[in-house]
């Protein structure tokens, strides 16, 4: 892997930063020579995205006190000199040293200085430089009404590093904050800018990588920072493909899923095609014995299982000729309904790696969650939503303020592979180390998402339990990824309404191709 793949794998807070940046000025680096070759890399970007001649060259340019703002009065002064028709809106009357003599030259350049917001309405491309990184105090009264208008205009922005208005690690609304169509992260992406809380404000975020060396950053974050955005190049590293030249379908993990009711029938079928599509070599189906037509004519290749019902249609019991440690991995919950609490009891007993959803989850909430999975010897998986979480783990408060620490502090109390759904996908195990998913898609808000997502876990898990894989995290992961980007892949063909579960699965292959096709 190279430097750029892992720079684009970090993500740090706040404080974080400033040690990484304290360590790179108290090495020699003047403070004034990064400004100018950071603000250079930014010119150079704002003017391939807008390039002169594709529109009138007007630019609004928001100038911040801090460092922030110096950045600003640098991108200003080079697009004036590449032929913008720039205006700086210099907020607050007393700068940062620097910055302040960024100011004078760029007044001594005849740049336009204007007095109100309101003079920059002309402007196509606004430049907003008003805060960096760290911001912590609430955005409030008359800067907190002029960040309003300018959102209420529908402008092209430009945000140098954050959306001005966002907390660095949270993602979190201080008060108000600038809407950004672009958001152009410097040096290491920062925690805020993966964060569900933040993602009305960022819209396309790129990284500026300014060549922070990388021994400052392990002498920081360590060689395996605790927190890690997925990238394609993690996903690639741990896929399992390509596969041995020799092998055979059980050398490619057997799954169970556990699933289904008359009720919920489709839950079956998802979970069912979402482990399809991860290339498990035998796949085994548990459902209600009514069921067991629909769900041979909807999977063919599997062998499905019928199961004792309850009046209501739930599964009541398995067939005793099934051998829970037969599998490589287990994966239960969609559809199920809560009456199978006997059922998820005997697969928790069980020694095999266990995934959870839907009902599963809520079934373990009843049970008592940290209380149930604390002497269990194998990995536990558990994949909630915003909802499910705080049924499996009402203690932890602030969950969407707060989701990377409260996904942390759920795999630290159960020792199980927690993974909490979202917009930004956050998954955590024992160790407290955290996974982001950088990308997704709105069009995933349908009902059998969920179940796709949970097949899909566990037909990568079973691979890596047959292939004898120490860690199974990354498998989690990299589902996680896939899942996504079958999404997103999805709305770019469908569009965002057109992407119902059953199409997200004929989609999962397709994020292969798309991605890996030249390893394939």
């Amino acid at each position: 892997m190279n430097r750029n793949q892992k720079i684009q794998q970090i993500a740090v807070t706040a404080a974080q930063m400033r040690e990484i940046e304290g360590r790179i000025f108290a090495a020699g680096m003047p403070v004034a020579a990064l400004m100018e070759k950071v603000a250079g890399l930014i010119s150079h970007r704002i003017k391939s995205l807008f390039p002169i001649s594709s529109f009138s060259g007007k630019v609004g340019v928001l100038v911040g006190p801090g460092h922030n703002g110096g950045d600003a009065l640098v991108v200003a002064r080079e697009l004036h000199f590449s032929g913008y028709q720039v205006k700086i809106y210099r907020v607050f009357p007393k700068l940062k040293e620097l910055t302040a003599q960024h100011d004078l030259y760029a007044q001594s350049l005849g740049i336009c200085y204007v007095n109100e917001l309101a003079d920059l309405e002309d402007c196509e491309l606004i430049i907003d430089g008003l805060f960096g990184f760290g911001l912590e105090r609430e955005i409030k009264d008359d800067l907190a009404a002029k960040i309003n208008q300018l959102n209420q205009w529908c402008k092209t922005v430009v945000s140098i590093d954050l959306p001005s208005g966002l907390h660095t690690d949270s993602g979190e609304v201080l008060g108000t904050a600038i809407k950004a169509n672009y958001t152009l992260c410097l040096g290491l992406w920062k925690l805020g800018l993966l964060q569900d809380l933040a993602l009305e404000y960022v819209g396309k975020a790129e990284l500026i990588d300014f060549e922070i060396p990388l021994t400052d950053i392990t002498a920081i974050l360590g060689e395996m920072p605790l927190i890690q955005r997925v990238t394609k190049e993690f996903v690639q590293q741990h896929l399992p493909l390509p596969r041995p030249a020799v092998t055979h379908k059980y050398k490619q993990g057997h799954l169970l899923l556990i699933c289904g009711s008359r009720k919920y029938s489709g839950g079956a079928i998802l979970t069912g095609l979402g482990a399809r599509g991860s290339g498990v070599g035998m796949l085994s189906i548990a459902v209600p014995e009514s069921l067991k037509p629909l769900l041979v004519s909807h999977l063919p290749e599997a062998l499905i299982i019928g199961c004792e019902e309850t009046e209501n249609g739930a599964i009541a019991s398995l067939p005793d000729a099934v051998d829970l440690g037969g599998y490589d991995a287990i994966a239960c919950g969609p559809g199920i309904t809560t009456e199978a609490t006997n059922i998820l009891e005997g697969i928790l007993a069980n020694n095999k790696p266990v995934i959870l959803d839907a009902d599963g989850l809520n079934i373990l909430a009843q049970l008592g969650t940290i209380s149930t999975l604390k002497n269990r010897q194998e990995i536990t998986v558990l994949t909630p939503h915003a909802g499910e979480f705080k049924r499996l783990f009402p203690d932890i408060e602030n969950v969407q303020q707060s989701r990377v620490e409260a996904v942390k502090k759920a795999a630290e109390l159960t020792q199980a592979i927690v993974l909490l759904k979202g917009a930004r996908t956050a998954i955590a195990n024992a160790t407290s180390k955290v996974w982001i998913v950088p990308e997704s898609t709105p069009a995933l808000a349908r009902g059998g998402s969920g179940d796709v997502l949970t097949g899909l876990i566990g037909g990568l898990l079973a691979q890596g339990v047959a292939a004898n894989i120490n860690s199974l995290v990354e498998r989690v992961v990299i589902a996680a990824w896939w899942h996504a980007q079958a999404g997103i892949l999805a709305a770019k063909e469908r569009t965002e309404l057109g992407v119902d579960a059953f199409t997200l699965t004929q989609f999962l292959s397709s994020v292969l191709l798309h991605h890996f096709s030249s390893s394939l």
